[in-house]
């Protein structure tokens, strides 16, 4: 316990000096609000056939500067919204108050406040790895929160007012694997050798991620939601970095996955066996190590995959406006996710030996 308390406050120190506080000005008022009365319904039918429903309702304001405020939100008009929903009285909803130069503002309704289901999902989540996990699922949870909140308060800001992404994702990452391997693992010799093989391992991601990106040619730019980071903050966001900095922390999570289950079988394996070779030792260990591999590698492959599995949709249905798979490939958004994907699979396999080789020459008792 009194490692632990020493780790954690180890951890945060170093967040707690680098954090910066960061101001953003947003001109656009989101709020939860609740639906009070369907004004107006319609049906508008689209140039292809299809139908869309519209609506027209009031809504009072639950929170914010407009709260117990009824607005109206008129969504009927000459268009439609894709994914529209129908909103009945009594549906709780988020809404936005979008102003425009002379101050005025328009009431628009985003979507269902999903808060609560959230809340609750997320508290069967933390209850059954407490359940399950215990102390060492209680220190999982801390290290989630702590881990979170170096992204959050430390890495995004900091990118976004200008700093270097690949120095402070290091840094942030740095601060994130200590957390994560001493706060579950405990200051042992298990969490040293984790926290050693990770980084090496973590290097060598890096450097292949930074070749590859130049090779590539890859801008960062790959969507509508990134090229808006160009107007956020008083300096340019360089967006190569932020592509490098996603393969960071993407790639730290199965790592820290990885290095710490094959440095755990090593340990037990010389535990079990006090007159095993050192070479035996890591023949057996890099067999368990070699499976692993197979399933992360399909786990990293297959968690991309499902991102971008509407985008591999469009593509394959042929109603994209690319005709074949080498025009697919060097579409910039897959060629990201190819980069990235390929990117972390080698720097996953690298970890195996790596960890392997420093768990058997620091748990071998035959020499």
């Amino acid at each position: 316990m009194k490692y632990f308390l020493v780790t954690l406050l180890f951890s945060f120190l170093p967040f707690c000096a680098l954090a910066e506080n960061l101001e953003l000005e947003f001109k656009d008022e989101f709020f939860k609000a609740r639906v009070i009365e369907v004004l107006e319904e319609r049906t508008m039918e689209l140039p292809d056939g299809t139908k869309a429903e519209q609506q027209k309702l009031k809504i009072k304001a639950g929170e914010g500067k407009f709260f117990g405020q009824e607005m109206i939100f008129n969504g009927i008009g000459d268009y439609s919204v894709l994914g529209g929903a129908l909103y009945k009285v009594g549906d709780k909803v988020m809404a936005v108050a979008s102003y425009d130069d002379s101050g005025e503002f328009f009431i628009y309704i985003t979507g269902f406040d999903r808060t609560n289901a959230l809340i609750i999902l997320l508290a069967i989540f933390l209850s059954t790895l407490f359940i399950i996990g215990r102390f060492k699922g209680l220190r999982s949870i801390i290290s989630l929160v702590a881990s979170f909140a170096v992204m959050i308060y430390y890495i995004i800001p900091r990118i976004i007012g200008g700093a270097n992404a690949l120095f402070t994702t290091l840094v942030g990452s740095l601060l994130i694997l200590i957390m994560i391997v001493y706060l579950t693992e405990g200051f042992k010799k298990r969490s040293h050798l984790a926290v050693a093989s990770i980084t090496i391992s973590l290097g060598l991601t890096v450097f292949l991620s930074e070749l590859f990106i130049g090779l590539a040619r890859l801008t960062g730019i790959t969507s509508e939601e990134v090229a808006y980071l160009a107007t956020i903050g008083a300096t340019t966001v360089n967006f190569k970095g932020l592509v490098l900095a996603g393969i960071i922390i993407g790639a730290l999570g199965v790592l820290d996955d990885v290095v710490i289950s094959q440095i755990t079988t090593v340990e037990q394996l010389a535990g079990a066996d006090n007159n095993i070779s050192k070479r035996e030792l890591f023949k057996r260990a890099y067999k368990v190590g070699v499976s692993h591999i197979s399933s992360m590698t399909n786990t990293l492959f297959l968690a991309y995959a499902g991102a971008s599995l509407p985008l591999l949709i469009l593509f394959v249905s042929g109603q994209s406006v690319f005709t074949g798979w080498l025009q697919v490939i060097n579409n910039e958004a897959i060629a990201t996710e190819i980069v990235r994907t390929i990117v972390g699979s080698i720097g996953l396999i690298l970890s195996v030996p790596i960890a392997t080789y420093l768990a058997v020459n620091a748990f071998s008792k035959k020499h």
